[in-house]
């Protein structure tokens, strides 16, 4: 292929090719040529376009292919506009004469296609240059048409299209003559050729005035004619036509163009709207109504003219535009709904007509009011539907009020009316729905009188006038859940008050079920009582069904409708009314078949209907309580459901004999039995009604097979028998498609309705399936079919075998022995129950059952494969397939597959070609690849000879959608095949026709199931992969360009698994440009890009895999081609402004689709993640265009008054006001749904900031990085913009969009509360906007003044004060759960403020000390945090009691279902009893905060004041929490104070170990972090302490579960959280056994101390038990965190109880906290512990504490210490110092034992140098504890004590400073130690090396700091030595120190040159020269005596120091370095 590669045609290489390759390398060189010629240079073009000429032309005599010849004539054209234009004449008589030829045979026919192809491309490009040529070209090309084939037709309109765009207004001269021909090929019989002529004629209305003028009414009639018989890609292409004419006849008249000048009839809108009217109407017999009728014989119009029109209607009002809509929108409303009124009764002459009418009604109404108008427009347009509303209802008022009833009932104005009605409702509702919470001020205006409106149609004499009034009304609550309540009342108002009237009743009763429908929608629900006023309402109606005849049938229906509807509200209400329900099923039924039998001989016709209605009602009844209740379905409740069950089936099977008796009035109500009995049964299991199930399964085979089905309703009852993949070779109509609304209709076919409400008002209340659109069910006699086959498939599985055989054959027999059309029906019926059968069997995992079953299976399905209707094939394609995997026996299934091979090998028909190539792939697809690869070799041989059988497009088609399925089922196995395969399918791509889509698609899915078997290996290098990715490529090149939009979804799906597996070979920037031109094709739809959806959908696929890996590439590629694009490329939301994003956003805004809008969604979201914060300031001002765009609501002003007050103060106050800029936005007017998708937007920019760069958050930073680089954007520079889009959002009229703002405010708060304002220190960046925002303001802490603390405290206060009046004082609008959410918010909200509140003034209360601030900060500080607490302790009282009852309640609630019994009958404090599951939820989302403050509070208290108000309560609370205060209210004992506290004690205990012990996955950190705070601080005073200590089991109960917390959650601060816990347990423990002790001892002070009783855990045995001990569930939980920091810890990891050199590690910094807390709870073990059980422990705590030294002991420069080492020191110290170390009981074992540990600590230095890396400074420290820690005999044992002073003497050997110092530090704490035993020997062996290297400093001077205090420390220990010395030898010391300080000194003359350092030395020395000389006066005197040198050096120091202190003055000086600092620390750290 690289070969191809090249400006001039490689003919050498091409010519050595097969046929084949050939072909792909032709087109492979004019696609790279079509690249290549726009990159190329125009002189280098020029150099070679003679030979580039010939060589294309000469490829016109070689047949080119379809996509080819495109190509072929593309690069032509593109040649000649760059290069030399003289040549072209030749080259357009050459295409000219190959036209002429008179060659017909096929072989030539590509040849003359390629030039008619030709000459469309060089006129396009090329235009009027070309002169006068193009007459005689047109002329040539017109006369070929007359003898043209359906192929050439085609591509002459295309080519005539090209011709006509490039000539523009020069070819005038021959539009007429193109028009006769456009117009003959508009009525085709080939539908490609009316496509490519509607194109056509779209390209001549521009310029040809006469099309839109005086031919306007031609056209239309032209148009109306085309649409007959038409297909879906027709229907679009001629009602764009269509539209475009009829909008531009408007257009012209505004515009008066040209054509006013020139005397043409203008057309007013009437006349425009009329005669899309007539075509709506009349079809396509014109304006001759009446003979058009008599010739056709026909009076209604044919279905797909119908649609065509309405599709028209759309392109007409979308062509005109939003802004035209909205002010013409009252007669346009008109005219649509007059297309229904009684004006033509043709129209709604039949049910089935006046549903499919209204439907297009409702497509026109929905698409251009749902996508043309913005919000505002639409309200308008709301209030417009609305004034016709009313005025129909005045029509139908006056017709009823009419005396005469005969008039009354038959009035034809009041039928007429309705269908307008019914459209204007359902728009209405939609209308709403859309809206949302935007809607609200329409429902407010009392002048539109929208409700009323509504509420007073819904006694309309029309059954479906009231249905869809009940629908709008459950829009309505759907859309404002506040209306929900209200509504509800009011028409249960009505319906008690008008309960005669049959039309009241059916009607309010049909408003109340839908709105008990939108409960489900509404998330607050409604008050628990409503069920119980519906439920007697509903028994009142029942029961008084037959005192009044007229009244019985509607209140039947009415009665059990309410209580269906009732039981979608779930099983929390369902379960208060469930034994009346069943009660009034019970009675419904006959007891027992006798009953049933008198029955039938007792009543009439009438009395029939009613009790059917009835029955059907309660069935319907029962069928919604399974469905919704199916918690409440228990074994019980089943008992008493099923016996009226068996009686139900027999009444079924009588039900034909009774229709016999009394006529065809019972025939609808005996349907709608059948129907709802066999939809209950479906929903029962199967075991319920094993006894009837041979009655049931002749009722469904009579059903099934009866003889008066006359139409046969394939596309109802196929598809979902069919496999979803398969429905794709099928009619394009089975796709989802933007029209599908109203395409349904003709799916179904002429005889059957499309479904509407009317046909079952029960599904009112269901909840609907396609999203938000009207339920439409289909009439009974096809829904009955529906159910009878599902529920076939069920019985039939169940029966025994002999009654499955005898049913199947009895099916067989009845198909066979029916003839004709009825034949058809019979068998779709047969096939569809046996597939629903097989499948149901092969979905339980069953079997057939024994062979004899195989038969009549096998011919029932046998005939429907070759059946004549496609969908069927299909059906039975997939059930031939179930069949085998029911058999499961290969030997049957190769027998079957033979079966088809055979057939495919004899016959010749298309219909058994096609059904049985499916069957073939079907079986593949169930039995994966039919095990054996010679099946797979035959198939796929059979399928390549059909998928090239080019006489039937149909074979094809199916032929390679099989294949598709052999190579997905096939796997690995089909590698042999895919290079074969894969030239089988560029083949055919490249030569099937253009006008075959379908074989197109299949060949794309071909080539998908290929690429995704090739999988990654397609990345490979080897020739073979790179020849197959280049075929790929090729292969989607080739359906790219192809001009089906399904063809080119499925290059796109291709390319996309191509990019997932091989993204490097993939272009990313052609694949980019192609998406957005698809997407963002300006097309004359304005409100649709391509008008495909499944392409739009594939593009959005495609776009969201993309951009998970290159988003900004694909931002960057998007971009390019918009600045490259000529202007034919204008996206309506233009992306050279606002990017790909902006695009997509505006696109979100105008799509309906749901399934799109999430792809768009995500795709713009893993656009943001991954270039937010790079590209910020673009994304923030797209996100602040979409919310600032709502023009309905210009500007937000909400400027706080402390703002006003003072004044304007520049951007900042007018933050919030809106700018008002006039230019033009990107985005006008976008739906409330797009601007929360925004604000969703900012939220997530602010978080996404948040992990990157700290200057985002950094005001001070962010400026100066700004000064650095201009490029650099930071969040906090755009605050303001932030604060302005939340506040926007914030204050819409929209109430998502508010939730969303006031999200964003709070991220915004909780992001920038902290962020100080660099030009007003001490104040806080949001400051500024404070006057906005209160949510979460006081616990950010941003705000410091009281005075503006108060104003949002006020507001908190006002919510507490409206909670206080209990559940029962809150609004009736919501259900009881909404008001538990309301206080418990409330109530978090307070406590959350509390919390912080007391941390703010424990931190003001710790100690000043480490900060340098002023006294005023600090000052502010603890008054601005006491100011808070002081607030919220007013109303601590009542608080604390609302909080510990609503922490009772959740206590209550989540008990065990077993204990349901013991709760409360009406309920706890804040919750109901009916709605206790509902408000679950609610306590769950904030028990945590309430119990924290509620722990804190009870702290505060010290458990032990009561409360001031305990016993008279200022609450006028009704229910308080009982054993909480004042004792129950049976006026019991009160409480005393103790068991108040122990109560509340054991409350918070509970809920937190609860909590704790089971936390679930979906457990939020916030929760566990509050409840571990809560125990610490109820630990944190005495009282509960003693509770804990003195009851042993609850301390080890909760460390379990705090050990399972460490375990389970790995969060650091979790874990801190439990330490510290634990250690406050340990803490109680300790208090506990030391209060013991001292109580025995005062008791027993005579006594003699060896008979004390042993306190403490180990009692004198030392034992502990696991499970019983609290030390040893310590020990547990430490090693748990230990061992899990530092794995080397675990003797069994290490592999051996030696410890294994490992270098020491740090810690992170969680890690070394963790280890730190866990070192401090070992440390305080022993005290809890009696001395024989300190002796058990000592070894763990000593092994861990000193592996914690040895695994961390790192060196740290200056001799630091890590952390963990100081922690584990400072364990060490609080071990060794422990009581039992003394104790006498435990004194030998602790000696033995700490010896042992000294050994090894010392052993740390072993001489082979695995320990190297050790910190020495660490272990001398440790050292050090030992010795100044531990009794004298753990250490003066001689061998350790002589290792001990090797070490020390090694350390001072050690070359670096700042050890040695450190280790100066250390002798002196031992030189000083007060027991000579200890330290003299330290002395003795250690003195002579330091007075060593003292005497080295004349030697060494000291360089630097350190080294001085090296010497500094050394003297230091010197003097110490001095001081502790006995009176004999301490002459002799000084005698040795005196030398040393004066050596330090200098004389004057040194002084003054000396360095700093020296300096500092020589005044050290000399200070404490002063003051040892008068210490040791005698000493001192006689050593100056014997040393006269030394004392002229003394003297002349002194000398010279006074010299220097007269010439400076004086300063003090502190010779003090952060060695220093560093000592002391350590001193009192540790020693």
């Amino acid at each position: 292929m690289e070969l191809a590669h090249s400006l001039l045609l490689n003919e050498e290489a091409c010519s050595q090719l097969g046929e084949v390759q050939k072909a792909e390398f032709l087109f492979d060189w004019l696609r790279y040529l079509d690249k290549l010629l726009l990159a190329t240079s125009r002189s280098d073009v020029r150099e070679r376009q003679k030979t580039l000429v010939e060589q294309l032309l000469s490829l016109l005599n070689s047949s080119p292919g379809p996509p080819t010849r495109k190509l072929l004539a593309k690069n032509l054209g593109i040649l000649y506009s760059i290069g030399d234009t003289f040549s072209v004449y030749e080259a357009i008589d050459k295409c000219n004469d190959l036209i002429r030829s008179k060659d017909d045979s096929p072989s030539y026919l590509p040849t003359k296609l390629a030039a008619v192809v030709c000459l469309g491309s060089l006129y396009k490009k090329l235009g009027r240059i070309l002169g006068n040529t193009f007459s005689d070209t047109v002329g040539n090309i017109l006369k070929a048409m007359k003898s043209a084939e359906s192929q050439g037709r085609y591509e002459i309109m295309l080519s005539l299209q090209n011709i006509l765009n490039g000539l523009g207004a020069a070819a005038t001269s021959c539009h007429r003559d193109v028009y006769k021909a456009a117009r003959s090929c508009l009525t085709d019989r080939s539908m490609a050729v009316r496509c490519a002529a509607a194109k056509c004629l779209l390209e001549l209305q521009h310029e040809a005035v006469f099309m839109w003028t005086t031919d306007l009414d031609s056209v239309a009639t032209l148009c109306f004619k085309s649409f007959e018989g038409s297909n879906y890609d027709v229907r679009i292409a001629v009602s764009k036509l269509l539209g475009t004419v009829l909008a531009k006849a408007i257009i012209s008249k505004r515009l008066g163009t040209a054509a006013s000048r020139q005397s043409i009839r203008r057309v007013s809108l009437e006349e425009v709207l009329e005669l899309l009217g007539t075509g709506f109407l009349r079809g396509s017999s014109g304006f001759l109504r009446a003979s058009g009728d008599m010739l056709k014989g026909t009076s209604s119009v044919s279905r797909d003219v119908r649609v065509g029109v309405t599709q028209a209607y759309v392109v007409f009002v979308s062509t005109l535009g939003g802004a035209w809509l909205e002010k013409n929108f009252a007669a346009f409303l008109s005219h649509v709904l007059s297309l229904v009124s009684q004006s033509h009764p043709k129209a709604t002459q039949t049910q089935i007509d006046a549903v499919c009418g209204r439907r297009c009604v409702s497509f026109i109404l929905r698409a251009t009011i749902g996508g043309l108008l913005g919000e505002k427009a639409q309200i308008a347009a709301a209030k417009d539907i609305c004034q016709a509303i009313w005025k129909l209802k005045k029509v139908v008022d006056a017709v009823m009020s009419d005396g005469n009833l005969e008039t009354r009932l038959g009035s034809a104005d009041v039928a007429a009316g309705q269908h307008m009605l019914v459209c204007a409702l359902q728009e209405l509702g939609n209308l709403i729905h859309s809206l949302g919470t935007t809607a609200a001020p329409l429902l407010q205006d009392s002048s539109a009188g929208i409700l009323d409106s509504v509420i007073s149609v819904s006694t309309h004499p029309s059954v479906s006038v009231r249905l869809a009034a009940a629908w709008c009304l459950r829009c309505v609550a759907v859309a404002l859940p506040s209306y929900l309540t209200p509504l509800l009342d009011r028409c249960l108002e009505r319906l008690t008050v008008l309960k005669s009237s049959p039309e009241a009743v059916t009607g309010f009763s049909f408003a109340v079920a839908a709105l008990l429908g939108a409960v489900k929608h509404c998330p607050l629900g409604i008050p628990h009582g409503k069920g119980k006023i519906i439920m007697t309402l509903a028994e009142d109606l029942l029961c008084s069904a037959a005192q009044n005849s007229r009244l019985s049938a509607q209140r039947t229906q009415a009665g059990w409708l309410l209580i269906a509807a009732l039981m979608t509200l779930g099983p929390a209400v369902a379960s208060h009314h469930l034994a009346r329900v069943l009660l009034l099923w019970k009675c419904v039924f006959p007891v027992s078949p006798k009953d049933l039998e008198t029955e039938k001989s007792r009543g009439d016709s009438f009395t029939w209907q009613v009790t059917l209605e009835g029955r059907a009602g309660a069935l319907c009844a029962v069928k919604s309580f399974v469905s919704h209740c199916g918690d409440l379905l228990t074994e019980e409740v089943l008992q008493r459901l099923l016996p009226p069950l068996p009686c139900a089936v027999d009444l079924l099977t009588r039900l034909s004999s009774i229709v016999k008796t009394y006529g065809s009035p019972l025939k609808t109500p005996s349907v709608v039995y059948r129907q709802r009995l066999y939809e209950l049964l479906i929903l029962l299991p199967p075991e319920t009604y094993e006894g009837n199930l041979c009655a049931i399964l002749k009722e469904l085979a009579a059903d099934l097979t009866a003889p008066d089905m006359q139409v046969a309703a394939f596309t109802f009852l196929l598809p979902p028998l069919c496999h979803q993949d398969d429905l794709l070779i099928l009619s394009p109509l089975l796709q989802e498609t933007d029209h599908r609304f109203i395409e349904e209709q003709l799916l179904l076919g002429s005889g059957i309705a499309c479904g509407s409400l009317e046909y079952d008002p029960y599904s009112i209340y269901e909840k609907d399936v396609d999203g938000d659109s009207v339920p439409k069910p289909l009439p009974p006699t096809l829904s009955v079919i529906s159910s009878a086959v599902k529920l076939f498939g069920v019985v039939c599985a169940r029966v025994g075998e002999a009654q499955r055989l005898l049913i199947l054959e009895q099916l067989l027999d009845s198909v066979k022995h029916t003839k004709g059309a009825r034949q058809q029906v019979v068998q779709l019926h047969v096939v569809s129950s046996v597939s629903s059968f097989l499948k149901y069997v092969a979905g339980a995992k069953g079997s057939l059952g024994p062979e004899e079953m195989r038969r009549p299976a096998l011919a029932l399905v046998m005939g429907a494969l070759e059946s004549s209707s496609p969908l069927l094939r299909c059906a039975a394609a997939e059930a031939w397939a179930r069949l085998a995997q029911v058999v499961d026996d290969a030997a049957f299934t190769a027998a079957l597959a033979q079966v088809s091979f055979d057939k495919l090998k004899s016959a010749r028909d298309v219909v058994t070609r096609t059904g049985h190539s499916l069957a073939l792939g079907t079986l593949h697809r169930y039995l994966g690849g039919i095990s054996s690869s010679q099946h797979l070799n035959s198939c796929v041989g059979i399928l390549y000879t059909l998928s090239q059988d080019s006489t039937s497009p149909d074979v094809q088609t199916w032929a390679l959608h099989s294949l598709s399925l052999v190579i997905d089922s096939a796997g690995p196995l089909y590698y042999v095949h895919v290079e074969p395969t894969l030239s089988l399918i560029i083949m055919l791509l490249l030569n099937v026709p253009p006008t075959h889509a379908e074989v197109h698609q299949s060949l794309g899915r071909c080539l998908n199931a290929l690429i995704t078997t090739l999988g990654p290996e397609l990345q490979g290098n080897s020739t073979s992969v790179s020849t197959l990715r280049t075929s790929c490529l090729l292969g989607c090149a080739v359906m790219q360009d192809n001009p089906d939009c399904l063809v080119q979804a499925q290059a796109i799906s291709c390319l996309q698994q191509l990019h997932m597996f091989a993204p490097r070979h993939v272009n990313l920037s052609s694949l980019v440009s192609c998406l957005c031109e698809i997407l963002l094709d300006n097309s004359v739809l304005v409100n649709l890009c391509s008008p495909y959806l499944l392409l739009r959908r594939a593009v959005l696929a495609c776009l969201r895999q993309l951009v998970q890996r290159e988003a900004a590439e694909v931002s960057e590629h998007a971009v390019m081609l918009a600045k490259d694009s000529r202007e034919e490329l204008t996206p309506d939301a233009n992306i050279r402004e606002v990017g790909l994003e902006g695009a997509l956003l505006a696109l979100l805004d105008k799509e309906t689709d749901q399934r799109l809008c999430r792809d768009i969604k995500e795709t713009l979201n893993h656009m943001l993640t991954s270039m937010a914060v790079d590209k910020l300031s673009f994304w923030l001002k797209l996100c602040k265009d979409v919310l600032a765009a709502s023009a309905d609501f210009t500007a937000v002003t909400c400027v706080d008054a402390m703002q006003e007050e003072e004044g304007d103060k520049g951007d900042d106050a007018s933050v919030l006001t809106m700018r008002n800029d006039d230019r033009s936005r990107p985005f006008t007017n976008p739906r409330w749904a797009t601007r929360v998708f925004a604000a969703e937007c900012v939220c997530r920019i602010i978080n996404q900031c948040g992990n990157a760069h700290s200057a985002h958050f950094d005001l001070a930073l962010a400026q100066e990085m700004r000064k650095r680089d201009s490029r650099n954007d930071f969040l906090v520079l755009h605050l303001a913009d932030l604060i302005r889009m939340a506040f926007m959002a914030a204050t819409d009229h929209s109430d998502q969009l508010r939730l969303s703002g006031l999200e964003t405010l709070l991220v915004v708060i909780r992001r920038f509360a902290t962020i100080p304002e660099p030009e007003f220190p001490g104040h806080v960046i949001l400051e500024q906007y404070q006057a906005n925002v209160c949510s979460a303001w006081i616990a950010s802490g941003v705000v410091s003044d009281l005075n503006d603390l108060r104003r949002v405290h006020q507001l908190l206060v006002s919510s507490l004060t409206k909670i206080q009046a209990g559940k029962e004082a809150l609004s009736h609008l919501y259900n009881e759960s909404a008001s538990t959410m309301e206080i418990l918010a409330v109530l978090k909200a307070w406590a959350e403020v509390y919390i912080i509140a007391v941390e703010r003034h424990k931190n003001c209360r710790q100690p000043l000390k480490t900060t340098t601030c002023s006294e005023e900060s600090v000052r502010n500080g603890s008054c601005s945090s006491d100011g808070l607490l002081d607030l919220v302790h007013t109303d601590l009282g009542t608080l604390s009691r609302l909080w510990l009852a609503a922490l009772q309640d959740f206590a209550l609630l989540t008990l065990p279902s077993e204990f349901a019994s013991q709760l409360p009958v009406d309920g706890g404090a804040f919750y109901t009893a009916e709605t206790s599951e509902n408000a679950k939820l609610h306590y769950s989302n904030s028990w945590a905060l309430i119990l924290h403050a509620t722990a804190l509070w009870l702290t505060s208290t010290g458990f032990v004041v009561a409360d001031p108000d305990e016993g008279a309560s200022n609450l006028s609370r009704p229910v308080t929490p009982t054993s909480m205060c004042q004792g129950s209210s049976s006026g019991a004992t009160v409480k005393s104070p103790e068991d108040v506290y122990t109560d509340r004690f054991h409350l918070i205990l509970g809920i937190s170990v609860e909590f704790l012990c089971s936390l679930r996955s979906d457990a939020t950190m916030e929760s566990i972090t509050a409840c571990l705070h809560a125990l610490q601080a109820l630990l944190d005073v005495p009282w509960p302490r003693s509770k804990i200590g003195s009851d042993q089991d609850l301390g080890i109960e909760l460390l379990n579960v705090l050990h399972r917390v460490i375990l389970t959650r790995e969060s650091p601060s979790i874990q801190l959280a439990s330490l510290e816990v634990v250690r406050q347990i340990i803490c109680a423990a300790q208090e506990h056994v030391k209060e013991k002790r001292r109580s025995a001892e005062v008791d027993d002070g005579a006594a003699e101390k060896e008979t004390l009783p042993e306190f403490g855990e180990g009692k004198d045995t030392g034992g502990l038990v696991p499970g019983k001990s609290l030390v040893f569930a310590t020990l547990e939980l430490c090693v748990c965190i230990l061992v899990r920091q530092l794995p080397e810890l675990n003797p069994k990891l290490t592999g051996s109880p030696g410890v294994k050199a490992r270098k020491p590690q740090m810690l992170s910094e969680d890690g070394s906290r963790l280890v730190s807390a866990a070192l401090v709870i070992l440390a305080e073990l022993p005290a809890v512990c009696s001395p024989e059980g300190s002796i058990s422990i000592l070894p763990t705590l000593l092994y861990l504490t000193i592996g914690v030294l040895r695994e961390t002991a790192v060196r740290l420069p200056g001799a630091h210490l890590s952390s963990t080492v100081a922690a584990s020191l400072q364990a060490l110290k609080g071990i060794l110092s422990s009581p039992m170390a003394r104790a006498e009981k435990s004194h030998a074992a602790w000696t033995d034992l700490l010896r042992s540990a000294l050994m090894t600590v010392l052993d740390f230095w072993d001489p082979d140098g695995t320990h190297r890396e050790l910190d020495e400074v660490s272990l001398l420290t440790a050292l050090t504890v030992f010795i100044l820690s531990t009794s004298p005999e753990v250490t003066t044992v001689p061998c350790l004590q002589k290792r001990c002073i090797d070490r020390f003497k090694a350390a001072l050997e050690i070359e670096d400073p700042m050890v040695q110092i450190k280790t100066y530090q250390l002798l002196l704490s031992v030189f000083q130690y007060p027991n000579p035993a200890v330290s003299y020997p330290y002395i003795y062996s250690l003195v002579s090396s330091v007075v060593g290297k003292l005497q080295e400093i004349d030697k060494r001077k000291p360089e630097d700091a350190a080294e001085l205090q090296v010497f500094q420390e050394g003297i230091k220990v010197l003097e110490a030595l001095v001081a502790v010395a006995e009176e004999q030898h301490r002459s002799q010391l000084v005698a040795c120190l005196l030398p040393i300080l004066i050596s330090f000194l200098l004389d004057e003359n040194a002084l003054g040159s000396a360095t700093s350092i020296m300096r500092n030395l020589h005044d050290f020395a000399l200070q404490n020269l002063m003051q040892i000389g008068p210490q040791y006066s005698s000493v001192f005197k006689s050593v100056m005596a014997s040393s006269p040198a030394l004392k002229a050096r003394l003297e002349a120091a002194i000398k010279g120091n006074q010299e220097s202190i007269r010439v400076r003055t004086p300063t003090p000086k502190h010779p003090q370095n952060p060695g220093r600092n560093s000592s002391i620390q350590l001193k009192t750290n540790f020693l």
